[in-house]
């Protein structure tokens, strides 16, 4: 885990201001997204956010195949809870825009449905974890499967929406945000606060572990 409070104070000053100025700067004013492009400093951050720990994940199971450190297997799975959390928000707050810009909820839209086959398959991480006894077995196992996840998730939400048509932008030949109406003012907010979420999701993450730690030293006393 990252050591020092540093990164976690950056990280908090940087959310708190793009919370702040993501409601109160200026945004362009496009037919369609209108004030709801505001949605992308938190959707897509959250997006950041999950991938950065779902990367962090996989990390720490290629670090625990290798070297075998219980330690390594927890961080693995803590992660990609964390992760789990940052995509169903991202999900949702998706969800929430899709409502206003494209008329419904859910759409049939290869990015959409890639993000949902990609959590399902996340959670069939968990899954497996549970229904296992042996510990050695169920991190081994797990740390290989959470490789291949990692892979089908970047497969299904990075690189087939952009071989077919999809709405989002930056697929399916739409041109990027930053392409077309990602103006300087919303760049102050949007690169700060991607590096707010990614930092909040690895603090969550730090304190989960901390308290997994605290709770078996408890165990181990009684």
């Amino acid at each position: 885990m990252i050591k020092g409070a540093w990164w976690k104070l950056t990280s908090a000053v940087l959310l708190l201001y793009g919370l702040i100025a993501g409601f109160s700067f200026d945004v362009p004013r496009l037919p369609i997204l209108n004030e709801s492009i505001r949605n992308l400093y938190f959707h897509v951050g959250m997006w950041f956010a999950m991938m950065a720990l779902f990367l962090g994940s996989s990390i720490y199971s290629l670090r625990y195949l290798r070297k075998g450190a219980v330690e390594d297997d927890q961080k693995a799975s803590g992660a990609a809870s964390v992760g789990m959390l940052f995509g169903i928000l991202g999900l949702l707050t998706g969800m929430l825009w899709a409502k206003f810009t494209w008329g419904a909820f859910w759409v049939n839209d290869p990015k959409l449905n890639g993000t949902a086959i990609s959590l399902l398959v996340y959670l069939a991480y968990f899954v497996l974890r549970q229904s296992m006894d042996n510990p050695t077995q169920k991190a081994r196992i797990s740390a290989v499967y959470n490789l291949f996840a990692f892979a089908i998730m970047i497969t299904f939400i990075q690189v087939l929406p952009r071989l077919t048509d999809s709405l989002h932008p930056g697929n399916g030949g739409n041109p990027a945000f930053s392409n077309y109406d990602l103006d300087s003012t919303m760049r102050l907010v949007f690169y700060p606060i991607i590096i707010g979420w990614i930092g909040l999701g690895y603090w969550i993450l730090d304190l989960r572990q901390r308290w997994k730690e605290i709770n078996t030293k408890l165990d181990d006393n009684e």
